[in-house]
């Protein structure tokens, strides 16, 4: 039974219906075979561009659609239930364009916004390096002053989009001595000398999302492409990461929504010992602590939407709500594979491709642990 969800208008419903109506003709039907070449084809960017689905929560004075966060939101779970996991746009929607809007000047918002709306431009966030993982302020990459430019050196890995991307936010140190105080965002253009990419990295899941490593070898850019003030780039990054992890939290729950539906379907179609899988007490009860999940995390998260929407979603808030959500889509996603027996070990069923690509939602945009670390902070 459909959850009703009084947060969503009635144009948000409409916004809903083009998306899901874009990944049924646009991405489903491809999806494996992106997964094959480990990228999705920047020919599909357009297509989403010329969809009206690129940058919707944007300002339309900067080539967006100026819609409200939910637009965001509705993307990111439509991504989710198409299981379409090589899908960088909601990072170049709902992370890169807000940090060029918030942060950025003037004229780094007139070049690049309307690039990015018309898939002209494609954005990604330089933030983890080898060594750091989740330690945001254990960076290594400097940004030095050398006349009106700043010289970046350093690398960074796990970037989404990296090999796609045109324009990059680094996070840098532009002054070592101050620790996380001494931390900036930068934007490095794709072109700029000295900046290269490194391989397309082979993960266990998210098969057709273009993950790669970055060098940056005394790339030199003006210091007009500093975001905001220097040295307040670490103040920037807890601004905007409780965003962040919100769209992890949505984009987990509607995974489990996805896992459910077809699971549902799967097991009242498949027989053993003359019955069909979903008539025996074990199956009942398992999907139904999933559905049961899946509507608690739905009432919470749309609760977050509303403090997003409002200004008032906090760090540790929104650290609740993916913590929770990621650690319950792990669970949710496993039983579902059970469910399938050996047929859901086989990559060709969506819910073996879902149970590669769940893990790493209690790893990135901060781990589980890094997420209990920011809660027990307010206790």
């Amino acid at each position: 039974m459909p959850l009703d969800r009084p947060i969503f208008e009635s144009e948000h419903d409409l916004f809903r219906e083009t998306v899901k109506r874009f990944m049924a003709r646009e991405v489903i039907p491809f999806h494996a075979e992106w997964e094959r070449a480990g990228i999705v084809p920047r020919a599909l960017w357009r297509k989403a561009a010329e969809a009206g689905l690129l940058l919707p929560t944007t300002s339309a004075e900067y080539g967006g659609s100026g819609g409200d966060f939910r637009y965001g939101a509705i993307l990111t779970e439509e991504v989710g239930y198409a299981s379409a996991s090589g899908l960088g746009i909601p990072l170049h929607n709902d992370i890169i364009a807000p940090y060029i809007e918030v942060y950025g000047s003037e004229d780094i918002k007139r070049t690049w916004l309307p690039k990015m709306a018309s898939a002209d431009a494609i954005g990604a966030i330089c933030m983890t390096e080898p060594g750091t993982g989740s330690d945001l302020q254990g960076v290594k990459t400097t940004a030095k002053k050398d006349g009106n430019e700043y010289v970046i050196s350093g690398q960074k890995t796990f970037i989404t989009n990296g090999q796609n991307a045109d324009i990059f936010i680094v996070v840098a140190k532009t002054d070592p001595s101050l620790g996380a105080k001494g931390t900036s965002l930068i934007l490095v253009e794709a072109d700029r000398e000295g900046f290269s990419r490194g391989r397309n990295l082979d993960k266990i899941g998210l098969k057709a999302q273009d993950t790669s490593e970055l060098f940056f070898d005394n790339v030199r850019v003006p210091q007009t492409n500093l975001l905001g003030q220097e040295n307040q780039g670490f103040r920037y990054l807890m601004e905007q990461l409780p965003r962040e992890r919100l769209l992890s939290a949505l984009r987990a729950i509607a995974t489990v929504e996805a896992a459910l539906e077809w699971t549902v379907a799967y097991t009242k179609e498949r027989k053993a010992f003359g019955s069909a899988i979903f008539d025996f007490q074990n199956t009942k009860f398992k999907l139904a602590e999933v559905r049961a999940n899946a509507v608690v995390g739905r009432c919470f998260i749309d609760r977050c939407i509303a403090m997003q929407l409002d200004g008032t979603l906090d760090l540790e808030t929104a650290a609740i709500a993916k913590l929770w959500a990621s650690e319950v889509q792990g669970k949710a996603v496993d039983e579902c594979l059970q469910l399938f027996g050996g047929y859901g070990y086989m990559w060709e069923y969506p819910i073996a491709r879902l149970f590669a690509d769940a893990r790493i939602n209690r790893i990135y945009a901060g781990s589980s642990e890094v997420m209990k670390l920011i809660i027990a902070r307010h206790l």
